[in-house]
Order: structure tokens, then C-alpha cells, then sequence
């Protein structure tokens, strides 16, 4: 780790304490920087520095991110209490120490992260952020206009108002659907409104990242760049409705 960080995120990330906790520690005079003792929780430190809580060193547990193209048919759960396949199946054993970050239903599929990086998965999974999540959706019969226009509108279903940040019409019964803080299975219970049944629903966006050529059970490590672009979270909203600010 080369890059220059708050020193309670490097405490949080060594596995010290939350960094709310680090700040407390911080403010007790327990850690020091290359010798000298530091109170600030804004202070910037790299790997290099010789960072001691309590006169012990402390270094960044190692995080590991991947993108999985998870099929249908498994349940994103550690272990299921029904006996159904998770999608740590899927997975080789070297992998089953990352937690999914957000969820995917049984019958769906699509893009998956999985981590051990906590800030990234609060990140990705905390309403305030606003991360996109962009989806492909085939329906059991023809799309038209005014039903767009009512996912971005928002819509009361049996399990309260739900609202769509973007979406638009690529076939005959074919939408792509953009959320940025979706309730459990939502997608599928706005067009249940609308009288569709969902036939298929695919995740091909997380943020700032997609891979069209990730086939489903498969799975490859996401680079410092692409976890830099969801760190940041770019706006990548698709043309056609949208919601009105």
C-alpha cells in the first residue's frame, strides 16, 4: 500500500478496531506514526510509515475483490437452512472468505462482488452512495411506453413505493432498468404491478463496472482501477426515462 490514507481507515483496515473505535484509540494517545505519537484521525500515512498501536505494529490485512457472474438458481447465503446451492458452490474454497456484497435473488443472475474489503461493501450497499445498478429484464409480454415511464414515475406495490432512477426499452420485451437502492426483489415486484411476469433478469452493471464476456459460474479478480471507478461512483445513467431531479 503505497497510496496515502487517513490513519484511522489504516487502523480499521489492520483489523485494530471500526474506525469510529480507532478514533477513540487515537484520541487516547495509544498509536504512534515512525515513533511519534499520534491524536488525529485525519492523518494521511502510507504503507511505508511504522505505524505501532500500543507499541505493537500494525499493518493492512490483505482484501481481495472479485467479480462473479452468478447463475441461476443459487442463493447468495453462506449456508442456506433449506439446503439450496449458494453461490460459495460455485466458488473454490480460496474464495469462500469473501462476503457478498448486495444480494441477487434465486432466479436471477448476473454481476456479483465479493469481498473482504468492509469500506468497499458499505460502499456499494448504503443508500446514500447511490451506486448504479443496471439490469436487463425480459418480461412475458410486449413492452410498451407508459410502462417505462411509470417504473421511473414510481409506482405503490404491496410492498410500499418503489421507484426506478432510470430505464428504457431495448426490444419488444426486453428493458433495461437502472437502481441505485433497490428493496429486496424489486424489479420483479414493480412489473408484477404492472401486470408482467419477469422471465428473466440479469444484473450487467454495478457502478462503474460491467464485463459482457463474464459467463455465468465464472469468475476473475477486479483491478485496483476498477475498484478505484466504484470507490468513486460515477454517474452512468442510460438515455431515455429517467427520473426528474
Amino acid at each position: 500500500m503505497s497510496e496515502e490514507i487517513r490513519i484511522n481507515r489504516y487502523l480499521a483496515q489492520a483489523g485494530v478496531a471500526s474506525r469510529r473505535a480507532c478514533d477513540q484509540i487515537l484520541a487516547e494517545g495509544r498509536v504512534t506514526v515512525n515513533g511519534t505519537p499520534c491524536l488525529k484521525p485525519g492523518t494521511r500515512v502510507t504503507g511505508e510509515d511504522s505505524i505501532k498501536v500500543d507499541g505493537r505494529r500494525v499493518r493492512p490485512q490483505h482484501s481481495s475483490t472479485i467479480l462473479f457472474h452468478k447463475p441461476r438458481g443459487l442463493v447468495c447465503s453462506k449456508s442456506d437452512e433449506l439446503g439450496r446451492d449458494t453461490i460459495y458452490s460455485a466458488l473454490p474454497a480460496s474464495l469462500h472468505k469473501l462476503n457478498h456484497v448486495g444480494r441477487l435473488d434465486r432466479d436471477s443472475e448476473g454481476l456479483l462482488v465479493l469481498s473482504s474489503d468492509g469500506d468497499l461493501a458499505r460502499k456499494l450497499t448504503h443508500p446514500s452512495q447511490g451506486v448504479e445498478k443496471e439490469y436487463q429484464v425480459t418480461v412475458d409480454r410486449q413492452l410498451d411506453r407508459d410502462t417505462i415511464d411509470r417504473l421511473v414515475a414510481g409506482l405503490y406495490t404491496p410492498e410500499g413505493r418503489m421507484i426506478a432512477q432510470a430505464a428504457h426499452r431495448i426490444s419488444a420485451r426486453r428493458a433495461r432498468v437502472i437502481l441505485t437502492h433497490g428493496k429486496k426483489r424489486q424489479i420483479r415486484v414493480m412489473f408484477s404491478t404492472l401486470n408482467f411476469r419477469v422471465t428473466k433478469l440479469v444484473r450487467i452493471r454495478i457502478g462503474s463496472v460491467r464485463d459482457d464476456s463474464l459467463q455465468p459460474g465464472k469468475w476473475r479478480p477486479l483491478d485496483p482501477e476498477e475498484i478505484a471507478g466504484l470507490l468513486t461512483n460515477p454517474q452512468i445513467l442510460r438515455k431515455d426515462s429517467r427520473r426528474r431531479r
